[in-house]
């Protein structure tokens, strides 16, 4: 609008500011909402008993069958103690 009439370059410079905002905004929440799902889903995948626990570390191979046996023992006892 040529007489002074409008938002001028000011309101074009404000108008896409704030959508540059809006977006990073929304973009962000979108990234904190992914991964505060991936944190709690996480959580929920560790709750076992130890015994379960202790199979699954074994089944992916991070110990041996000596180790197993040996940690089964552990908790057998621990729990005849109690």
């Amino acid at each position: 609008m040529p007489y002074g009439y409008g938002w001028g370059m000011w309101g074009l410079a404000m108008t896409t500011v704030s959508m540059v905002l809006f977006w990073a905004l929304v973009i962000a929440a979108i990234i904190a909402l992914v991964r505060y799902l991936q944190r709690t889903g996480r959580g929920d995948r560790d709750t076992g008993t130890a015994e379960e626990l202790l199979a699954e570390r074994f089944a992916r191979g991070e110990i041996d069958e000596e180790e197993y046996r040996r940690r089964m023992t552990a908790l057998a006892e621990r729990r005849r103690r109690r």
